[in-house]
């Protein structure tokens, strides 16, 4: 087995539901012993969790674990690219759907999906060629699962009405997004692009294009916004649960890249 294939694994134990949930499992081995002590860990775990499955809370820590970046003005948006000298958009994948009975083969997921929604948008505003960065993630390491460059091909091509003019479906993380769009795109003489990932996603991905020798733009889409009214933000849900594993998991990944 390769290493990286652990990250999945010891990743998701990490971030949340899992961690609180293995908290709460050891307060339930020390209260046979120090009850008052699994007790207190217990309810801490309990809270967390709570906590961390309110949207209201993946907002905070959106703001203030993850460096911020700002949207492109819509309205402005090819004469903000054209003023920057980008030469080409790249969106990063974020997953595939690999059964979808309805449609008979694999699908986006929905992240790969905004994502690509955005890039075509952009495309189309600005005149620029559209590139696609993702193949089988470790998580899916060894498996039948189709590439994310595959799936994307197909719905830019038969449903959105564009075409990628290049497309890396070999890579299977964030950095070997990269080291094999750089390769590609400089074949063609392209060095600056606008990066099209989800905004918690974006400041690592731009640490990554640059270390690979691209000058970056960042395109971000699907910001960690409030979604309903304040009481209901801070009641637990599986979308707000969802967002505070995204940041935790990015956050974790900018700590780790650091050190490399």
């Amino acid at each position: 087995m390769n290493p990286s294939e652990l990250k999945p694994i010891l990743t998701a134990l990490a971030i949340p539901p899992a961690g609180p949930l293995l908290l709460a499992a050891l307060a339930c081995v020390l209260a046979q012993r120090r009850k008052w002590l699994g007790r207190g860990i217990a309810v801490l775990a309990l809270v967390g969790l709570w906590l961390l499955s309110c949207n209201a809370v993946a907002v905070w820590l959106a703001q203030n674990l993850l460096p911020q970046v700002a949207a492109i003005p819509p309205a402005t948006a090819a004469s903000y690219l054209q003023e920057r000298h980008v030469q080409a958009i790249v969106v990063l994948g974020g997953g595939v759907q690999p059964s979808a009975p309805e449609y008979g083969a694999a699908q986006p997921s929905a992240q790969t999906a905004a994502r690509l929604r955005y890039g075509v948008w952009l495309a189309r505003r600005s005149g620029l060629p559209l590139a696609f960065a993702g193949g089988v993630g470790w998580a899916n390491s060894g498996s039948s699962v189709l590439s994310e460059g595959d799936v994307a091909k197909t719905m830019v091509s038969q449903e959105l009405g564009s075409n990628l003019r290049w497309v890396d479906d070999q890579s299977r993380d964030t950095v070997e997004n990269a080291q094999q769009m750089q390769r590609l795109l400089a074949r063609d003489g392209v060095q600056r692009i606008a990066l099209v990932t989800h905004a918690w996603h974006m400041p690592r991905a731009v640490q990554a294009f640059e270390r690979a020798g691209l000058q970056v733009l960042p395109a971000p889409t699907g910001f960690t916004l409030p979604q309903q009214r304040e009481l209901l933000e801070w009641l637990p849900s599986g979308s707000g649960l969802q967002s505070s594993r995204e940041i935790l998991r990015e956050w974790l990944g900018m700590q780790v890249a650091g050190r490399v």
